[in-house]
């Protein structure tokens, strides 16, 4: 059974901008699934997001949600599903226990009663039950907003680049939480800008401009890159940049860590000139020949952010 169903969305915030939200597909999301949408800022995810949890209304298109409307059965909706913002959001005056117990009383619940289900997260919380929420950490933030948004018992939770700004170790122990969720049967979607954090989901879709350039586990995507990929370093990374860019075979060159990352051109042939045993070898006589020094060219596998980059071309 598909928990989310999205057709053709479409969402304008003003005429003269392109559209925030424009698919022009049907995308599925099966009961249970771990969902990524990783892009940029202002590719749409926030969104898409909030007509989902149908806080605002689609120009066009439709979408449900556990077989209901989003426009048509807002209500009922709204009291199957968890959302967390990107921006905190709950009640800064009240303590931590006082937002948990609010937010439970909106639905109907009390504590004790999907305690099981916030056990593991909330454990970190109790020894600050009393500490006003606006005082908490960024990563203790999170994990009341979460705690907040599953209360209830949600068949499907929405999560809005939900480690943004959060600590390495707050973001691990939350994927290890959406994990355990995930075992319980409940629709997990998730955007996030760490391309670690979307290799953990089920399927992950790259979004830009508002459309997903794919869908896909994240091993399919990387098994999909079908370009030559070379890591790239010199003394000079700033000119190495701008010169790696001016190769007539480079159609994509981007920095990646302490690398210059370059997808190479389709029809390349660097390795078929005369001394070059490979595209590396190749290249790295190039760059020489333009007074580089300490030049390093690598032929390195891709990774999900090397297959977005890749995307973002066609």
């Amino acid at each position: 059974m598909d928990s989310i169903v999205i057709d053709s969305l479409r969402k304008s915030f003003h005429e003269d901008l392109p559209p925030a939200v424009d698919m022009r597909s049907v995308i599925t999301i099966p009961k249970g699934e771990l969902f990524g949408i990783i892009g940029p800022d202002g590719a749409g995810k926030t969104t898409l997001f909030r007509m989902l949890a149908t806080l605002i209304r689609p120009d066009s298109g439709t979408a449900s949600v556990e077989g209901l409307d989003i426009v048509r059965d807002y209500r009922k909706i709204r009291t199957m599903i968890g959302y967390m913002p990107g921006k905190f959001s709950l009640y800064s005056d009240l303590s931590v226990r006082e937002n948990l117990e609010f937010f439970a009383s909106v639905f109907g619940k009390d504590i004790e009663a999907n305690y099981s289900l916030i056990e593991n997260i909330y454990c970190r919380l109790r020894p600050f039950e009393k500490r006003k929420a606006g005082r908490l950490s960024g990563g203790m933030k999170q994990k009341l907003a979460l705690c907040c948004s599953l209360i209830h018992s949600p068949s499907v939770l929405f999560l809005d680049e939900p480690t943004t700004g959060v600590d390495p170790s707050s973001r691990r122990e939350l994927w290890e939480n959406l994990g355990e969720l995930r075992t319980s049967g409940m629709t997990i979607v998730v955007s996030t800008a760490y391309m670690d954090e979307a290799g953990r989901c089920d399927r992950v879709a790259m979004m830009k401009s508002g459309r997903f350039l794919a869908v896909d586990s994240p091993a399919d995507i990387i098994s999909g890159f079908g370009a030559r990929l070379l890591a790239v370093r010199s003394d000079e990374m700033f000119r190495l940049l701008h010169d790696l860019r001016s190769l007539p075979f480079v159609r994509k060159c981007y920095t990646f860590g302490d690398m210059h990352h370059v997808i190479l051109n389709d029809d390349a042939d660097l390795s078929a000139q005369a001394g070059y045993g490979s595209d590396a070898a190749a290249i790295a006589s190039i760059l020489e020949n333009r007074g580089h020094s300490g030049v390093v060219v690598k032929d390195v596998e891709a990774s999900l952010e090397d297959c977005y980059m890749n995307l973002e071309e066609k």
